[in-house]
């Protein structure tokens, strides 16, 4: 269940705090495949489980980056409603990591902070600071700055 917001401005006062963490989510190989053949990244890191069982540091295929950021705007939607938005905007990315990879077959989940909330013209931009983790994992899969417009 997401967390209820009854407006915009209600989140104003909780900048600098974590607002919500998301539920694990499966990355099946059939996913990264998935991915691979939309976007034509078939690295064989991704995609060859044999090679990469020998080859890969990790001992199997990992995700690519682009797909766990891919995952970031599901775990906001999972995990925030706001209440009186008639239109969001995915205003762009400030700064994006990929400090760790996540394996096929991995779990992960989203942590979602508010960064920054800032009025535009019939509306509000606000920074969210999502934190992938991988389960398991001593290092998160993603950190991304992301600015998503709020129109009432």
């Amino acid at each position: 269940m997401p967390r209820v917001f009854d407006s915009i401005d209600a989140l104003r006062p909780l900048i600098g705090q974590e607002i919500a963490v998301g539920d694990w989510m499966l990355i099946p190989q059939e996913l990264i495949h998935a991915f691979a053949a939309v976007t034509g990244d078939r690295q064989w890191i991704h995609v060859d489980p044999e090679r990469a069982r020998r080859e890969s540091p990790y001992g199997a295929t990992v995700a690519h980056g682009f797909l766990t950021l891919s995952l970031v705007s599901r775990f906001l939607a999972e995990t925030v409603y706001i209440a009186g938005v008639q239109r969001v905007i995915n205003y762009g990315l400030n700064r994006v990591r990929f400090p760790a990879s996540v394996r096929s077959g991995g779990r992960v989940r989203a942590r979602i902070g508010l960064q920054a909330h800032e009025d535009v013209p019939t509306g509000a931009q606000l920074t969210w600071l999502v934190t992938l983790e991988a389960e398991n994992e001593p290092k998160p899969a993603l950190v991304a700055e992301w600015l998503v417009r709020y129109y009432r």
